[in-house]
């Protein structure tokens, strides 16, 4: 089934717009959801909301939105006044600057969107599309949508463009708060290091080869338990050794990638006792025939 835009806008540099539409690049209807139910009888259950004063429930027309500025202190909004607060929604992503695609930290980034030309728009957006792979830049901007204000990148894929969205700088922890203790890596520790990453190397990201095998045991779980079967729970692994010497741990990796898997030939041959235990075996023979 064709895929289908979630809305249209227009995508502005210069004095160049870009008619655009814009389509959902994932799919959060997949995740496997379970509803919550009553284990007596198995139906479902319905939410309410409980006043802790009261200790009675309250009807959805009774509720309002407040803001706890201290402890157990609220300022009440009421729907209309959080509709003043919000950001007019937009049809325009605003272009502001255009920066190296690198110096943005994957770590900012939030959903993500595909942009495809809408009518009028085809010349533009090949334009703009092969300037910033050439320039090997991205467009960074402002758009607006859902009440909310979103910082935007737009980067060129393979196949066309991207819009990014992007958290805001006050959303990211700063690595800087962790303890990270300055440690010292030996040469020959990192030359290992670097040889096993070149063992493991591949050209680019290839999404297909990783598959969500947490979601393929819940899905066939699912099926059981629709065909009346009894799920039996495998047991969990062990954990692995600790490791004490890094050096050897990184030498035991790059063995393991080295060795060659056994040929078919190698499998089929029949299994040669040593020559010590031949010996050993023939001669209680030998003294049973005398």
């Amino acid at each position: 089934m064709a895929a289908r835009p979630i809305a249209t806008l227009t995508v502005s540099f210069g004095m160049v717009s870009i008619p655009v539409k814009l389509y959902s690049a994932t799919e959060a209807s997949r995740a496997i959801s379970f509803n919550r139910l009553h284990k007596g009888c198995g139906s479902r259950l319905k939410q309410q909301y409980l006043c802790v004063k009261d200790e009675v429930v309250v009807p959805r027309e009774d509720m309002v939105k407040g803001y706890e500025f201290e402890k157990d202190q609220y300022v009440m909004f009421t729907p209309e006044e959080l509709k003043l607060l919000e950001e007019a929604g937009t049809h325009t992503a605003d272009i502001a600057e255009f920066v190296p695609i690198e110096s943005i930290d994957p770590v900012y980034f939030d959903k993500a969107y595909y942009l495809a030309p809408d009518k009028g728009g085809a010349k533009p957006y090949a334009l703009l599309t092969k300037a910033l792979r050439e320039s090997k830049r991205c467009a960074l901007g402002r758009w607006a949508a859902r009440g909310k204000q979103y910082i935007v990148m737009i980067r060129p894929s393979e196949d066309g463009l991207v819009m990014q969205q992007l958290l805001y700088a006050g959303e990211v922890r700063s690595i800087k708060e962790l303890e990270i203790p300055d440690t010292e890596v030996k040469d020959a520790e990192l030359k290992l290091a670097q040889q096993l990453i070149e063992q493991q190397a591949s050209d680019k990201f290839d999404p297909s080869t990783y598959t969500d095998e947490v979601r393929a045991r819940v899905e066939a779980a699912v099926q059981k338990k629709v065909e009346g079967q009894e799920i039996t729970m495998a047991e969990a692994p062990e954990g692995g050794a600790e490791v004490i010497d890094l050096m050897e741990a990184l030498r035991a990796s790059l063995d393991k990638k080295k060795a060659p898997a056994p040929t078919k030939a190698a499998e089929q041959e029949p299994r040669k006792e040593p020559k010590r235990a031949q010996q050993a075996e023939a001669a209680p023979r030998k003294a049973a025939r005398k």
